[in-house]
């Protein structure tokens, strides 16, 4: 409450004005009294001032900063005996897959003697193709060598009479040299022809296109009445031994802890199939856009191993001591993976982690963390590094 005291300075002055008049003595104990006044209603001012004030200065009401600071659960994870376990995806397919194509000289396919899915043995004939023309051919090639033959038993037959005549003088040694070399140009002619119709009889063959090793016809892609040469790519495929494969996609830290030989469980998508699978080979590059290689998984055959499917594999790794932490606890960004700890003084800290397999009990952290620290649980994307938080154990959250 405030007190204004007002004075009206134009009935003083009137009032001076009349001690004037009245008198010097009148006029000065006038002056005295309005004074008194004055003072008498300052200090009155003064009092109910302080009184309504208590006496003391108000001071503003500072609260604790534990109570304005965000809570967090927290929850320090220890570090526990992990059995490594590495789940993956990838695609199915042929562990050892043969493509077959013209290896002869091509032409117009007569017909296709198996479908997709049919077991093949090694040799056996997939498609034929025409060979009219190269029957006729392979009959002159015949015909060679019946004329190269005749032509050489002639040059021989010279030769034996050359020599009865020697011995008597009627041929010169050099007439005995000559007939030799015909005959012997006549034989070689024989040889030639010959070969001539081995070759000829080869190419034929291999106008039959035949499965090169025994197993599952994968893919066909030839039709009779087609007209195929060496160029016209894969006609079949072939699953040799009908061995499937799983190529495992997995990342360059996870894949060094996988080991030739190690046992996985594979599931095919959209089936609930298990396989199990052995890893027989480790890819030695990795992959530059990914950071991922290939673990090749072999598989015996099932119709449900269909090549080109997907699957996913759970593959036993190495076992490890770590802390293994909930989903909600692990952020990642543009650096990688990390989580927030509060430090001794509540603050809040980036700490940067390597994740390892994953399991339905948690994440396993690789590296980067001890097990004793206090790891934020929940709500880690709405605090920021160097906050102050009131740290809250899992437990007594709860």
């Amino acid at each position: 409450m405030n007190y204004e005291t007002r004075v009206d300075m134009s009935d003083t002055e009137d009032r001076v004005e009349l001690d004037e008049v009245s008198g010097p003595d009148a006029a000065r104990e006038r002056r005295k009294k309005m004074w008194i006044v004055i003072a008498v209603l300052v200090a009155g001012a003064l009092i109910a001032a302080l009184m309504l004030s208590g006496g003391e200065e108000e001071v503003p009401f500072a609260a604790p900063e534990s109570a304005t600071a965000p809570a967090v659960t927290v929850l320090a994870p220890g570090a526990g005996t992990v059995q490594g376990a590495i789940n993956a995806t990838g695609t199915l397919a042929a562990r050892r897959e043969l493509p077959v194509g013209v290896v002869g000289e091509g032409g117009r396919v007569v017909s296709v003697n198996v479908e997709p899915g049919d077991w093949v043995g090694a040799g056996q004939v997939l498609a034929v193709i025409d060979r009219s023309v190269q029957s006729q051919q392979e009959s002159a090639q015949a015909a060679q060598i019946e004329v190269a033959q005749a032509d050489a038993d002639l040059a021989q037959a010279n030769l034996d009479r050359a020599l009865q005549l020697v011995e008597r003088g009627f041929i010169s040694q050099a007439d005995i040299d000559r007939l030799t070399a015909t005959r012997d140009a006549a034989v070689a002619r024989v040889q030639v022809a010959r070969a001539q119709l081995a070759e000829r009889r080869a190419r034929n063959a291999q106008l039959n296109i035949v499965a090169p090793a025994a197993g599952l016809v994968l893919t066909r892609n030839v039709e009779p009445g087609q007209v195929v040469s060496p160029g016209s790519g894969t006609l079949f495929s072939i699953a040799r031994g009908g061995e499937m494969e799983l190529l495992a996609r997995i990342g360059e830290v996870e894949l060094d802890s996988v080991s030739v030989g190690a046992i996985g469980t594979v599931t095919p998508v959209g089936t609930d199939q298990q396989f199990q699978c052995t890893v027989w080979q480790k890819s030695p590059v990795i992959d530059e856009q990914t950071r991922q290689g290939t673990a090749r998984c072999a598989l015996g055959y099932d119709p449900a191993l269909r090549p080109g499917g997907f699957a996913s594999i759970e593959l036993a790794s190495e076992t490890v001591v770590a802390p293994r932490l909930p989903e909600s606890a692990i952020l990642s960004d543009d650096r990688g993976s990390y989580v927030y700890i509060v430090d001794e003084d509540n603050t809040v800290v980036r700490r940067p982690i390597e994740v390892g397999s994953i399991s339905d009990e948690g994440i396993v952290v690789a590296s980067g963390l001890q097990g004793n620290e206090r790891v934020v649980l929940r709500a880690g994307g709405f605090l920021t590094e160097g906050e102050t938080v009131r740290p809250v154990t899992q437990g007594q959250a709860e």
